[in-house]
């Protein structure tokens, strides 16, 4: 069984490219840019939405970065994926709350300072994200008080996928330290040699 991974570090499918090298298994990177190569009719047929990434894994074709590392996990992951179905669910909902409550924030930040020329950025369209940012950090904050990581001790596909959305803001350089605990997760989770190997994947 042949597993593909398709995207470039320098998209969302890097959250996906992490989850991959940290179950350990072997599979086949096609690097398939945003930029194009996504638009392909070869591309559609395997993600008809045109985006990256994009995963095949046997008889297995998935979309979206939460998903495929939801998969990846609870199929090869051992230890990533919680066994507990309590901890499974709260996976799954710190899955969605990172890219309800934090992407959207940090996209708008994106678009202006990425993808806008210089002397057309609104700087209260950043300063207004940002605040709103203020929020779910708070709650991240607040959650992470008590414990390393977000289901306890040991690092989870929930902390691979929530630090995972959040490895925008650290691109962006977009401050957060004043929130101490989400500063020293997310360095732990940005730690990992996965990661760093998750990088190095064009």
């Amino acid at each position: 069984m042949t597993t593909k991974l398709y995207g470039i570090s320098s998209s969302r499918a890097l959250r996906s490219l992490w989850a991959i090298e940290e179950v350990g298994i072997d599979y086949e990177h096609i690097p398939t840019s945003f930029r194009g190569d996504s638009k392909q009719p070869e591309y559609l047929a395997i993600n008809p939405n045109g985006r990256v990434p994009a995963l095949q894994d046997g008889d297995v074709t998935l979309f979206e970065s939460m998903a495929i590392n939801l998969y990846l996990a609870k199929t090869y992951g051992g230890a990533l994926y919680p066994a507990d179905p309590v901890d499974q669910a709260k996976a799954v909902q710190w899955s969605v709350w990172g890219i309800s409550e934090i992407e959207p924030l940090q996209m708008r930040i994106v678009i202006q300072k990425r993808f806008t020329p210089e002397e057309k950025q609104d700087p209260g369209e950043v300063a207004s994200a940002a605040k709103g940012l203020e929020r779910p950090l708070a709650v991240l904050n607040a959650h992470l008080a008590n414990q390393p990581m977000l289901l306890g001790d040991d690092f989870s596909v929930a902390d691979l996928n929530v630090s995972g959305v959040m490895l925008l803001l650290s691109m962006l350089e977009h401050d957060y330290s004043h929130h101490p605990n989400v500063q020293r997760w997310a360095d732990a989770c940005y730690a990992r040699p996965a990661l760093a190997r998750a990088r190095a994947k064009d």
